[in-house]
Order: structure tokens, then sequence, then C-alpha cells
């Protein structure tokens, strides 16, 4: 029977688990299963619980090892689990030893005693036509809703000379598209020598590969984008017309509440800049509804803001208490009106979704080809069109588009 990787959450676990691949492959590991869970929501690890023990039934007598972030966090919950033979930490998951020794149900050390990023070389990623660089791992802030410090540790960042290596690899593999990608990646160079910041980092990698076509960028915390960044977000044009940012709320008090490190005036700030800087940028961001304490008036606030810093995509999530966070301790917004406000949210951003889609049809955009004939033009808005055959897959095609339905856009290669 197959090794499977199933992976929950971020693109940085999306990249770990090519590594957790590869050191399983090497040292034999068959007929096994390994979950890299998620623990940004309790929907994440419930998600996760339901898999596992869906995944055993689908094949009993596979090895079932769980590691990710919800196994870091609370270890003995997934080995208490009859479905599964053994838990790996986040430090753990990555070392080459763990899948040749698996003899302890337990592994997974003090997240907190790691202080490097092993630079790990991933050659690909299987069925995807875009490649996950690791910039930088962990956080050292203390958002008051967040556990993903508890799972990742503090933050540390791979030096230059790793990304721009793996970089390499990867676009000699023919990858046309590269997306950096952290845990706070804004929070890039702190804990290097010469505190190179992640601009710089974004100039010596588009410096070192002048054939690789685009590059991305995964959630930016606004309060820490660095000025050689805003540099080439203006001048540069293989850094892609896309940014995201990690927002959270539109209402002071709430980001306040949040511990977040920026306001509401610097989020519209930094929309203005950005889109001053590159016109027609697409911008993203992620907002949480039914914060506790949060009142309508305060949520009409974040409502407003998606208008007011024209954003075009939006993740909403719903509040959801991490144990063991102060948000958790605080009072509660009630079930119902949580569900509401984060449908409400949607429904917004269902709506400027499907005005920025508009905006694209009858134009010729660059489109980077996707198994099942979808795609992502520069500014990452999805297109559909006649399936190309498996070696396009990862190419870049111009396309006019010619139509939208408000979710998706739909393309012809010129």
């Amino acid at each position: 029977m197959p090794l499977d990787i199933v992976t929950f959450g971020c693109r940085l676990n999306v990249f770990e688990s090519e590594t957790i691949r590869r050191h399983a492959e090497a040292a034999g590991l068959d007929d096994a299963i390994i979950v890299n869970t998620c623990a940004v929501t309790a929907e994440a690890e419930r998600k996760a619980r339901q898999a596992i023990r869906k995944l055993r039934r689908e094949r009993p007598g596979a090895r079932l090892i769980v590691t990710g972030c919800a196994a870091q966090i609370d270890p003995a919950r997934f080995s208490a689990m009859a479905e599964v033979d053994h838990v790996l930490g986040n430090v753990e998951k990555l070392r080459p030893e763990s899948y040749r020794d698996l003899g302890a149900r337990v592994a997974a050390g003090d997240i907190f005693a790691a202080h490097e990023t092993a630079a790990h070389r991933v050659e690909g990623f299987d069925g995807r036509a875009r490649a996950f660089v690791q910039a930088q791992q962990g956080c050292d802030h203390r958002c008051t809703f967040c556990v993903i410090p508890y799972g990742r540790g503090p933050s540390r960042s791979t030096p230059i000379e790793a990304v721009i290596a793996q970089s390499r690899l990867l676009v000699a593999r023919g990858y046309r598209e590269l997306v950096l990608t952290g845990i706070d990646i804004t929070a890039y160079g702190l804990d290097l020598p010469d505190r190179p910041t992640l601009g710089h980092l974004c100039r010596a990698l588009l410096d070192a590969l002048p054939d690789l076509p685009r590059l991305r960028l995964s959630s930016l915390d606004p309060a820490e984008i660095d000025e050689e960044l805003w540099a080439l977000i203006a001048g540069e044009p293989r850094l892609m017309p896309h940014l995201h940012l990690s927002l959270q709320a539109g209402d002071d008090l709430i980001l306040k509440r949040m511990k977040r490190r920026h306001s509401r005036a610097q989020a519209l700030a930094a929309a203005t800049r950005a889109r001053a800087l590159r016109p027609g940028i697409a911008l993203g961001a992620d907002l949480i509804a039914g914060f506790p304490t949060e009142s309508e008036a305060m949520f009409d606030n974040t409502v407003a803001l998606v208008e007011e810093a024209a954003l075009d995509y939006l993740h909403v999530f719903p509040f959801s208490p991490r144990p063991g966070t102060p948000a958790a301790r605080m009072p509660g917004v009630p079930g119902p009106a949580i569900r509401a406000r984060a449908a409400r949210l949607r429904a917004v951003g269902a709506e400027r979704l499907a005005r920025a889609l508009r905006r694209h049809v009858g134009t010729v955009a660059n489109i980077l080809v996707e198994r099942g004939g979808v795609g992502h033009t520069e500014h990452y808005a999805p297109v559909r069109f006649a399936a190309p055959p498996d070696e396009m897959v990862g190419s870049i095609v111009p396309m006019r588009i010619v139509s939208t339905d408000g979710t998706i856009l739909s393309g012809i290669p010129t």
C-alpha cells in the first residue's frame, strides 16, 4: 500500500508535507498515512480528527501518524485516539530520523526551544502548478485569539542563500510561479545577523533568478511592510499585483483587544499606498467575525473597512475560542450572532469579488495553467478554460477574458 500524506491548513504545511514525504520515503515507510494538522480554528481541528477516523476505517492496517500544529499543541489528545499509532511534533516531523525510528507513541518536544529554521530541500509539489518556498517560521507576537505560536514556536528566518537555493531548484524543475511563505513573513530577518528585511529577500531572490516570471507573497502584516518591499510593489513586474493582508478587524477597540499591531487608519493607509504604487493591484484580507465584546457597531466598522480599503478577496473566519488564549476568557458573542455576522461579511466579500472579476472581462491576462482547466491571473483572479493537455500545466498562457459568473472568469487562449 502507498504512503499517503494528508495536509490541512496553510501553505507552510503544504511545503512541509513535501519534506515529510521525502523523509518517510527515504526511511522505507510504506503502508502508512501521515496527517499534517492545522490548529488555526476549532473547526480545523475537528476536521482533522474526522479525517483520522475516516482514514482508519478505509485503511485499517496502515500505520497512522499525526503531526502538525494541532498535534504539537495537544499531543495527548491525538495520542488518546484509538486510530492513531504515533504523534510527532512540528520539529520532529521534519527530522529524517523520526521516520527511521517510530518506537515512541509520542515525540513532541518543547517548540519554544527551536531557534533555527533548517534549509529543507523540496524538489516539487505533486499536482500543483505553483511551488511554495519557506522564508520564515514561527511567530513572536501574541494576538489574543491565536494559538499558532504554541504550535510553531518563536520566529526564525531561513537564510537568504538557502531561500535562493531552494527557489533555483524549483525553477530548474519548471515552476513558473513561486510563493514565499511563513507564519509571519513580514518579521523576516529580525533574527538573522544582518537583519535583512522581507523586501531585501525578495529583491535578492528576483536578482538571482532572472528566469522566474512570477513571485507571490503569503499573508502580510500591514504594520510591518518594509520600505524595500514597498519599492518592489511599485516597480517590480515579476512581483505579482496581489497582496493578502492580515487585518482581522476594522474597529480600533477590537483591534486593541486582539492585540494587533495596526490601527484601522494604518490598515487603510496600507491599502491606499498599495493602490497608489501599483494601480489595479488586488487586495485580500483575513477578517474575524464575532470577536468577543464585538458590538454591532464595531462589526459595522469591519464591514465598512471592506469597501473603504477596496478589498477584492476575503477570508472570513467566525470567531472560534482557542483554549489557553486570552480571547477565550473574554465575554463572548452569542453563536447565532457570530454566524450571522460571518454570513453577512461573506456576502459583502462575494459582491466585492464579483465586482473585481467584472473589471477583467474584455482584457487579456497571463494565466498560470493548473489542472482541470483552471488557472489564475497575475491578480490571482480564478479563470476557467478548456482543459489543457497535461504538458501545459504550470505554463503561463495569455488568454482573453470573455465573461464571468461572479465567482470565476472564463478565458480563451489568444
